[in-house]
């Protein structure tokens, strides 16, 4: 009898079966076009990195971290960002670089699941990380190079919705004061976009109505550049009014790589990796149902590994991004040459020539192609009839 796991995968790991490897492989290097022509090098980090560096800033929860142990005792974990173990390269071995540092990776990250439901544990990012530029022309550029790529991928319809978690911090800080497990509380409901918890968690707070009515505001602010205004009428400290004029500037250099069709607003925007310290984006695709790339200013992740640098940067989900492609052709250009014993030779002389002029070329015996074979009965099931003087036209 079989053994029940003798088939089966590690929960939330899947198999790459050619048809998919394929289109991963043509939308990888897509891709990695565009981010090269803006200057960007890629490089790449190990699988492992330890627990106490890289596992702890990387702001992924401890339960979906994948830890083991070396044989010196050390936790290690599977790297589940690729952004962490960058910054860990840019603040030792090119901590004397000149800046600002352009690094582009490609390659997969691991977070473990509690359940299955449809989500990956492993999967692949693309991505970029400008390290040093502290400016709006940065954020701008990393924003406009992502969405080149999504179009040099082939995607034609998606949306980058921009916000700012400073001024989501400064607002709540401004309305709740020192109240953190409310203010922890709504930022989650906004992070899950679970929008009618939060307007019924609002309800519930000990606040005057004036408040309430402006917590509940918030979630106006989304849209295009009508959210520049609302979002100053609705600032209540200098952070808020800085982060607008952050979002206004950035839009008009958006402008001036001609992305702006792409780009929405949502000052309600928060993300699960808590270094972001100012501009953050999401991606989406129609038809998805899941993110598609994300990104932003992470400005106190590099001092954690003791590097005085800002920093942003984009990661493209792959497999999602081929999902939303919705390419339905399977990739496969080999060429196929079909022998018998007496043209054998022939055909690895052709194979050979067609090989090295860059062609992938598949040789196979005539009595191994089904097809042919079906074929061949075909025709002599055919031949048989007509010679029995049967209808050709039959």
């Amino acid at each position: 009898m079989v053994k029940r796991l003798m088939f089966e995968k590690p929960l939330g790991m899947r198999d790459t079966l050619p048809f998919f490897y394929n289109q991963k492989s043509k939308a990888r290097e897509q891709l990695k076009t565009s981010i090269l022509s803006f200057g960007y090098l890629f490089m790449d980090t190990p699988f492992l990195e330890y627990h106490e560096t890289v596992g702890k800033v990387s702001a992924t929860k401890e339960q979906r971290l994948f830890k083991l142990l070396d044989q010196q005792g050390h936790t290690l974990v599977l790297r589940p960002d690729m952004t962490a173990p960058i910054a860990r390269v840019a603040a030792s071995q090119l901590k004397d670089a000149e800046y600002p540092l352009r690094l582009a990776y490609d390659g997969p990250v691991f977070r473990a699941q509690q359940t299955e439901g449809g989500r990956p544990a492993q999967f692949e990012q693309v991505g970029t990380e400008l390290i040093g530029d502290h400016s709006s022309y940065g954020d701008a550029e990393v924003i406009a190079l992502l969405v080149e790529s999504l179009k040099q991928s082939g995607l034609e319809d998606f949306v980058i919705t921009i916000g700012h978690i400073g001024y989501v911090k400064a607002f709540f800080n401004e309305l709740l004061g020192e109240d953190e497990e409310t203010t922890e509380q709504l930022l989650e409901y906004l992070y899950r976009k679970n929008y009618v918890g939060y307007r019924e968690h609002i309800k519930l707070l000990t606040l005057n109505e004036e408040k309430k009515r402006a917590l509940l505001e918030l979630l106006n602010l989304r849209g295009g550049e009508n959210v520049f205004a609302d979002s100053k009428s609705l600032a209540r400290n200098q952070v808020c009014m800085q982060a607008v004029n952050e979002l206004k500037q950035l839009y008009k250099l958006l402008s001036n790589y001609g992305v702006e069709k792409y780009i929405r607003f949502d000052l309600n925007l928060i993300s699960h990796m808590n270094y972001y310290t100012g501009i953050l984006f999401e991606g989406y695709a129609p038809n998805l149902g899941a993110l598609l790339c994300n990104g932003g200013r992470y400005d106190k992740l590099l001092p954690s590994f003791q590097l005085n640098a800002s920093a942003t940067g984009f990661a493209i989900h792959l497999e999602r991004l081929v999902e939303s492609l919705n390419d339905r052709t399977n990739g496969d250009n080999r060429m196929g040459i079909i022998v018998d014993e007496d043209t054998h030779g022939q055909g690895i002389k052709r194979a050979k020539e067609l090989r090295e002029q860059g062609y992938p070329v598949l040789l196979q015996h005539i009595d191994q192609v089904p097809d042919l074979n079906e074929f061949k009965k075909q025709l002599k099931e055919f031949e048989d009839l007509t010679s029995k003087g049967g209808n050709r036209n039959e």
